[in-house]
């Protein structure tokens, strides 16, 4: 994070006697990424962080990829993804993998309950609410989350997701961290005036979340897979905190777009980067006003990325006519050229003004394809452009 805060009670010096109301000591946990060289927070206990009485290997049968073979642009409509239980899908347990590579993987849930307490060991997870609200309730405090709100939480942060409503979700799980572009800050951490969100954009918790309980159960993503945790007491004990490491919401109706007399390439848009990918949000905004000027993207090779669209508001101009539409994504790998749909250059010449809302993720190696993707894919997508081949009629 680029700021420091600090929430509830801690002591004036760090690592110095820090006691209870009945004279006991509290138990203090450093939360460090990067073996203490980098961004950390120093969370102070009710009990001990240590205590586990039971371990157990949970079995993990959906994280497995195909290549996109044939290579070619894709098209998947979240909408059509099922679940087995519609009733009880949580946003843990829930998650149905779409893609995924060294780097990181891409999930897709619409949750309607609590998930179990979880960790994800493994690295940073981003999470971008398509629709719906809720509650993350992490060992930090609660963030409350909506429609267009971006959550990043840090490697191990212990959290739940309780939804009001359906929360549609998409889920980044890293193999490293997120944080926004290095170009948008300074060497201390603060927000340059360039940058199209800055400090006051942001929420973190503000209040302890204190919970009762013994004997509770914590699943933990790790590089060997998942486990389950039995903790003796109640992860959320922690009554203070400080640092500059902890979760945080960011709504893309915040991010302020950089125009141009021309069209402005995908990095103006950048948001987030993480190991081997960045997120870009496209968001309503007035476009190119030279006067001769096009305002959708040209066509484009994506040399060393695949491009994955995922389409949350208005109507994205560039792929009109081709079957997109709210909550669809599509796929545009490294090897094959692509761009605006047929028409939409031409109808694109006079515009001023944009009604869209994307997210964008861009991987520098190739995107494999997750069991979700093969059961909401539209096969005639591919063929948008020439408007005929396999599965066009």
């Amino acid at each position: 994070m680029p700021y420091y805060r600090t929430v509830g009670d801690i002591p004036r010096k760090r690592h110095t006697q820090f006691r209870k109301p009945d004279g006991g000591l509290y138990a203090e946990e450093l939360m460090g990424v990067e073996g203490f060289s980098s961004d950390s927070a120093l969370l102070y206990h009710r009990n001990l962080p240590t205590a586990i009485v039971d371990a157990e290997t949970v079995p993990d049968e959906s994280r497995e990829t195909t290549p996109n073979l044939p290579l070619k642009p894709r098209h998947f409509r979240t909408g059509d993804l099922k679940w087995e239980d519609t009733d009880t899908v949580d946003a843990v347990t829930g998650r149905r993998l779409l893609f995924g590579n060294t780097d990181v993987s891409i999930c897709f849930v619409a949750a309607n309950a609590p998930s179990p307490l979880y960790r994800n060991a493994f690295g940073d997870e981003l999470l971008y609410a398509q629709a719906g609200s809720g509650v993350l309730e992490t060992i930090y405090g609660a963030i409350t989350v909506g429609d267009g709100d971006y959550v990043v939480l840090p490697t191990s942060t212990t959290y739940r997701v309780v939804p009001d409503t359906e929360l549609r979700l998409l889920v980044l799980e890293a193999t490293g961290h997120i944080a926004p572009p290095k170009r948008y800050l300074s060497a201390k951490g603060q927000f340059l005036e360039h940058a199209p969100y800055c400090e006051r954009d942001l929420r973190g918790p503000d209040a302890p979340l204190l919970a009762e309980g013994t004997d509770v159960p914590v699943l933990v993503r790790h590089r060997a897979g998942l486990t389950r945790f039995t903790y003796a007491d109640h992860p959320f004990d922690v009554v203070g905190w400080d640092g500059c490491l902890y979760p945080w919401a960011f709504n893309i109706r915040d991010f302020e777009p950089i125009t141009g007399r021309i069209h402005q390439p995908p990095p103006v848009h950048q948001t987030f980067e993480g190991p081997n990918f960045v997120v870009c949000s496209f968001c309503p905004r007035k476009v190119d006003y030279h006067p001769l000027a096009i305002p959708v993207p040209y066509n484009h090779a994506n040399v060393d990325s695949d491009e994955l669209m995922f389409y949350v508001g208005g109507n994205y101009e560039a792929r009109k006519g081709s079957g997109i539409g709210l909550g669809s994504m599509s796929l545009h790998p490294s090897g094959c050229t692509h761009g605006p749909q047929p028409g939409a250059v031409e109808g694109a010449i006079g515009a001023d003004y944009f009604d869209e809302t994307a997210v964008m993720v861009d991987t520098f190696r190739p995107l494999a394809l997750g069991p979700g993707a093969g059961e909401c894919e539209d096969a005639r997508y591919p063929w948008s452009w020439a408007r005929r081949g396999p599965d066009w009629s």
